[in-house]
């Protein structure tokens, strides 16, 4: 006799509906069917995301399964297999507010037909109540914006921890759970769309973080900001041809061309070869229209007020959201300062990253966007650009942190520069001799925030609890990872900001009209 599944299991699995499979014609392909399509000469399974006409002939949005999300392309009908089954998307499971509506109708029905079958005793002598008297409703807690974004550098209790002491050799002490810290990345405005949107899930391990970022393509779980197709095809910047990750709102023009020509010097940009071509006699920009306010053998620096140039600054936005997912800033730039980095030639300053910065963050970040154009990327330009923020935060005399959450590149790249300049400080300090050495004294040297210097211990098992104390240990894995990272620098040389050189800069100052949103 076959066993019965009586448990809850067995319910569970029977109210969920499930997918069915079949064969599938052109005609009959919908968004959510999953099919085989050619990808590289290889046979992969992808997800239909939408499906429109161009140039009379259909064309589908895919998604490939185990895939990250930038590889999301158009393909033609040709590269969808049909001779092979497809899955259909599930029905929609039945909403439990739903159910709770009808559940509710169904009891205030039965209460209505309950009170006209029962007597009416209106004329029944009601007792006498005693006085019911209103009670002053309690002082509700203080919750003004400005206590409680910010909080004081010297109180708290982040600061309040006990002295670390700098070991070089392993503690053995109590043992540290999972490091999850990563989830505190995702800030919690995000979180809560995200809760909203997306089913409720368990707190991520760290291999389910690595395997979602993977898969995912950034730190964003807005479901309707992450279902949003890409509208243009290819871009060309200067020698570069580029295909884009993500959606931008460009015109909708611009969608059906197959190529939109971006002039990389004011970033305006184009739908025709004709129109690029006669733009490009008459642009007389060859730099970014900002101040440079650093420069060296490698790279130059400008600093441009979105207030003063927001033409450019728009046009800079609109780039930008091509290569970041979570990125919501279009069009009012007024309130931010945007520094971009360039490599010159004889041509002009050619761009190749940049960050943006609020003139006045209440949270206290040095970094609202930052970006390195994929052309550029894996050369080096993220870490400058990520040590250019720090600098100016150091010549500010703030502590700086990056405006979260970050991509799955910008905060790989953080971690790699957090791990990189902190282990180089302790290594330093231990040479020197002094034995004891505290997160807020990291901090400070490095104009870290002390949550992001913890953030990158915890990340790197290097903070233990021994003798009643917490200790940094640094362990052989980390500095045998900073060795070989030194040996590649040798071998490939090494680019760095030179502070000396930001001397002359001043922090610009603003009016409070010049800091807000231009509304």
């Amino acid at each position: 006799m076959a066993p019965r599944n009586d448990g809850k299991d067995g319910e569970k699995n029977a109210d969920e509906p499930k997918a069915e499979r079949g064969y599938a014609t052109l005609a009959t392909l919908t968004i959510g069917t999953k099919a085989v399509v050619e990808k590289d000469d290889e046979k992969r399974r992808a997800e239909i995301l939408s499906i429109q006409t161009r140039k009379g002939r259909p064309t589908y949005y895919v998604h490939y399964e185990e895939f990250n999300k930038r590889l999301d392309e158009w393909v033609s009908a040709e590269r969808i297999d049909l001779s092979q089954e497809v899955e259909w998307p599930a029905p929609e499971k039945p909403d439990n507010k739903s159910k709770q509506k009808s559940a509710q109708s169904k009891a205030q029905q039965v209460s209505k037909t309950d009170s006209k079958s029962q007597p009416n005793k209106s004329h029944q002598k009601r007792p006498r109540s005693a006085t019911v008297t209103r009670e002053p409703s309690e002082t509700p807690f203080e919750l003004s914006g400005k206590s409680s974004r910010r909080q004081s550098r010297q109180g708290g209790k982040e600061n309040l921890d006990p002295t670390i002491t700098l070991a070089t050799e392993e503690i053995g002490g109590t043992p540290q759970p999972d490091d999850e810290s990563a989830i505190d990345l995702v800030d919690m405005q995000e979180a809560a769309i995200a809760a909203k949107a997306a089913p409720d899930h368990g707190p991520y391990s760290r291999e389910e973080e690595i395997e979602k970022l993977r898969t995912g393509g950034s730190m964003t779980q807005n479901q309707t900001e992450i279902s949003r197709v890409r509208n243009l095809e290819r871009i060309q910047m200067g020698p570069y041809e580029i295909e884009p990750w993500y959606f931008s709102p460009y015109p909708a023009e611009f969608a059906d061309c197959d190529l939109v020509y971006i002039c990389e010097f004011c970033l305006c940009y184009f739908g025709s070869t004709t129109q690029f071509g006669r733009h490009r006699k008459k642009c007389t920009l060859f730099h970014p229209p900002g101040n440079e306010i650093y420069r060296d053998d490698n790279v130059s620096f400008f600093e441009i007020d979105g207030r003063r140039q927001r033409t450019w600054c728009r046009n800079l936005c609109l780039l930008s959201k091509l290569f970041l997912d979570h990125k919501t800033l279009y069009y009012d730039v007024d309130p931010f300062l945007f520094y971009c980095m360039t490599v010159r030639n004889a041509h002009g300053h050619h761009l190749v990253g940049y960050f943006s910065k609020e003139k006045e963050s209440a949270e206290g970040y040095n970094v609202a966007c930052i970006l390195t154009l994929p052309q550029h990327q894996r050369k080096g330009y993220g870490k400058l650009l990520i040590q250019f923020s720090y600098e100016l935060s150091k010549v500010e005399g703030k502590l700086g942190s990056p405006e979260k959450p970050l991509s799955d590149l910008g905060l790989l790249g953080y971690r790699a520069y957090w791990q990189e300049v902190i282990v180089d400080l302790l290594l330093e300090r231990e040479a020197e001799g002094s034995a004891i050495i505290s997160p807020e004294d990291v901090g400070l040297s490095l104009a870290m925030t002390t949550n992001d210097v913890l953030h990158t211990l915890q990340n790197l098992n290097m903070v233990r609890y021994s003798n009643k104390t917490h200790v940094i240990v640094l362990t052989e894995a980390v500095l045998e990872q900073r060795d070989r990272q030194k040996e590649k620098e040798r071998a490939k040389g090494k680019r760095a900001i030179e502070g000396e050189r930001l001397v002359g800069w001043k922090p610009p100052v603003f009016t409070a009209a010049a800091r807000t949103w231009n509304w």
